[in-house]
């Protein structure tokens, strides 16, 4: 057996809460803030009363140098434990003993009332009818106060009881031996393991998963908000207080609320990190704020000290109301009205990263500055640039600024990401894919509805706009705009298209008033239309189709070919949307070039694939009619689907192999193979939609094809057989004859 990282100790109550009292076990409100209800805590007490055990506390050493307070609170010494797991317990208990208050999820305090009834040992959550109660002790706190005595709480109790009946005695004996234990809870014995100070966060973090498969897995952010409560108690006090005023409006001073996010410390805090460390991992942030140096292993009061003296500053700047408020008009700016728009809030939160170090670091100009994390912001929302693999997109998009000291080199290398992200190919392939969704929280439907209100559109058949219509600000008992079914489902339900799926696509949505969608009900387009049309004259209407993405005629066209051409025009829509953000910044080239360090770190989706090799068997070393196999399926599935790159040279964890493996001669060679077997298993006329070329990515060298939607279908030779392939989000999926029957219809036929 190796060596263990614990060490097993035994406290009692009253040495746990003397601990605590003193600093020497750190109890600090970490991420979460005391979730038990009180009846929990009741039964924790009732537990410990009858001697039943109620589990082990997992603590962790510090191993910080000295033994001399942190801060300017009351603690006597520093902690030399932190609370891993037990921390609701612990809470509980000294919240209790002590009588002072918790804090809620809502970051109300609140002081936790237990009464005990001494006579039938029996504990319950005080309220107003046990108060009442002579029967009971009402607040089990005064039991442990130290302006009582033992002596004085049975006498008074016994005058109250003996006010509402008689009792004899039998049952003072009984009430004192019972108040009697529950004084001597202090004794209860409590079991810890604590872990060695020379393990790191992540083996924490999987102690703490694996021996509690109920709990919550710890993460990074966990760890930093420990450290502030225990070492920077008023800044962890700022972040609460923040987060708490952005929930509701505050009278007579400025105030966070907002109506696009309510954020937790753990958000404000990775944008603390952001801004002060130019990082988004927070893998080693934890360490560093420990003052531990990441070679030597060792730590060092200075360091700790400089460091966060680094986090203080950034989280200065983050918590400024007047620059919080200045970045959500930049959310404004892009067509955003209220968080019920945006999908992501990693991808505000660390616009809000960018707009700070724009701001206070670079001293970009206020205007451009706006319009260029506008423009961010609506980007990083239309592609999902966040919700795959946040940390790694972060940290690379950290990266390209950790040497841009000018603003105009800041601004460009935003701008330049933006071009490279939606490129011509991403307008007219990605995006229209992307919108193939009946999911009400899609980013591209949001980015729809933000293109919208930068163009200044009416909701449809109406004059009212729909930036006026999203605007939170307008309250009625019914909401003043709805998604209305283009083709309602009562009428698709008569063409036996009743799926959910098919049905609330979101190509079948439009915005208008509510009062339109009660007339309109389940008419078939043909129907209701003429009716609505007539409020408008042929100039408006053509505008309102063209905002509204409507085809000419489209009350008349096939349901499945009004929804594969309604996506294409909602995804100019968004592009003209998009190009109202860029128009007069002096930095317009648009950059079509090829990102693959970009793609990479996004890792795998529907339109991005990677495979180690082309032929070779990495495991046997030899060449694998599999592994071509393998490449062409994912070809056929992009030509079939909307398009899309794969990459050969890459694991599909985004970890660089080269294409060193296949052991082709050259390039060219490589080239060739891939060529023929394509020719051989698909077809020559699909190598006019697939262009391929080599780059390096971290030192490797790899193969890119990219491919263009097909206007036809594409089958691939198996054998005897010809299989259909489809890309169904990041993976490849063969679909049966029936299948591949309805899907040529639906996509090529039209």
């Amino acid at each position: 057996m190796s060596k263990t990282v614990f060490t097993k100790v035994d406290y009692d109550l009253n040495s746990l809460v003397k601990y605590i009292e003193l600093g020497v076990i750190g109890l600090p409100d970490i991420q979460r803030p005391f979730v038990w209800k009180n009846a929990k805590v009741r039964d924790l007490f009732d537990s410990m009363y009858r001697g039943y055990p109620v589990g082990y506390l997992l603590l962790w050493r510090n191993g910080l140098p000295g033994d001399r307070p942190i801060g300017t609170d009351t603690k006597q010494k520093t902690p030399q434990l932190v609370i891993v797991d037990g921390q609701q317990r612990l809470t509980s208990l000294y919240a209790v003993v002590k009588g002072i208050p918790v804090v809620r999820k809502n970051y109300d305090t609140e002081r936790i009332h237990i009464a005990f009834n001494p006579l039938e040992e029996q504990f319950e959550v005080a309220d107003a009818a046990i108060r009442r109660d002579k029967a009971f002790i009402p607040d089990i706190s005064r039991i442990w106060s130290d302006d009582t005595d033992i002596f004085e709480i049975v006498d008074d109790y016994l005058e109250g009881l003996r006010t509402s009946r008689e009792v004899t005695d039998e049952e003072t004996r009984r009430i004192k031996k019972a108040i009697s234990n529950l004084h001597s809870l202090t004794t209860y014995p409590f079991t810890a393991l604590e872990l060695a100070e020379d393990i790191s966060e992540e083996d924490v973090a999987d102690v703490f998963v694996r021996i509690n498969s109920k709990g919550t897995p710890l993460n990074q952010a966990d760890f930093i908000l420990t450290l502030m409560s225990v070492f920077w108690d008023d800044g962890r006090a700022e972040l609460e207080r923040f987060c708490r005023e952005a929930r509701q409006p505050t009278k007579g001073r400025a105030s966070p609320f907002n109506h696009f996010i309510e954020p937790e410390p753990a958000q404000l805090l990775r944008v603390s990190v952001g801004v002060a460390f130019k990082r988004a991992r927070l893998k080693y942030v934890y360490s560093i704020l420990r003052g531990k140096d990441l070679e030597t292993e060792q730590f060092s009061d200075e360091r700790r000290i400089e460091q966060f003296e680094r986090l203080k500053d950034a989280q200065s700047r983050v918590l400024n109301i007047q620059y919080w408020h200045d970045f959500l008009n930049c959310i404004r700016l892009a067509g955003f009205r209220s968080g019920k728009m945006i999908s992501s809030q990693n991808n505000l939160l660390f616009a809000y990263m960018l707009y700070l170090i724009g701001r206070t670091e670079i001293g970009v100009e206020e205007f451009t500055l706006r319009e260029t994390i506008a423009q961010w912001f609506f980007m990083s929302a239309v592609t999902g640039r966040y919700t795959g693999s946040p940390e790694s997109a972060m940290e690379s998009d950290l990266a390209r600024l950790r040497d841009v000291d000018s603003p105009e080199v800041f601004v460009s290398r935003l701008q330049q990401v933006c071009d490279i992200s939606l490129t011509n190919d991403y307008w007219a392939m990605t995006l229209p894919n992307d919108l193939a969704t009946s999911s009400p929280r899609s980013p591209s439907l949001f980015a729809y509805h933000a293109a919208q209100v930068l163009l200044d559109v009416p909701a449809l058949f109406s004059n009212t706009r729909v930036g006026d219509l999203l605007d939170p600000a307008t309250h009625a008992s019914r909401s003043a705009v709805e998604r209305h079914h283009l083709y309602p489902k009562g009428y698709l339900a008569t063409l036996k298209i009743t799926d959910t799926r098919e049905t609330n696509q979101i190509a079948n949505y439009a915005y208008v008033e509510w009062t339109d969608n009660t007339k309109i009900s389940d008419e078939a387009p043909a129907e209701y239309l003429p009716e609505l049309k007539e409020r408008f004259t042929y100039s408006e209407l053509t505008d309102m189709y063209h905002y509204h993405a409507l085809p000419e005629n489209w009350e008349q066209m096939e349901y499945y070919a009004f929804l594969e051409r309604r996506r294409e025009l909602m995804a100019q829509i968004i592009r003209e949307g998009y190009q109202r953000l860029t128009v007069g910044s002096e930095l317009k080239p648009r950059v079509e070039e090829f990102d693959l360090p970009t793609l990479v770190n996004y890792g795998e989706s529907e339109a991005v694939e990677f495979k180690s090799t082309l032929r070779t068997n990495l495991h046997t070393g030899a060449a694998d009619k599999r592994m071509e196999m393998a490449v062409l399926k994912t070809l056929a599935a992009f030509l079939n689907t909307g398009g899309g790159t794969l990459v050969i040279g890459v694991h599909d964890d985004g970890t660089p192999l080269g294409i060193g493996a296949d052991g082709f001669a050259s390039e060219d060679k490589m080239s060739l193979h891939l060529v023929n077997i394509v020719k051989e298993r698909i077809n020559p006329q699909a190598l006019t939609a697939m262009h391929m070329h080599f780059e390096d990515h971290d030192g490797e060298r790899m193969m890119i094809v990219r491919c263009q939607k097909s206007p036809a279908p594409v089958f691939m030779k198996d054998g005897e057989h010809e299989r259909f392939y489809v890309r169904t989000g990041p993976s490849t999926t063969e679909l049966k004859a029936s299948q591949t029957l309805d899907y040529i219809k639906q996509r090529f036929d039209n």
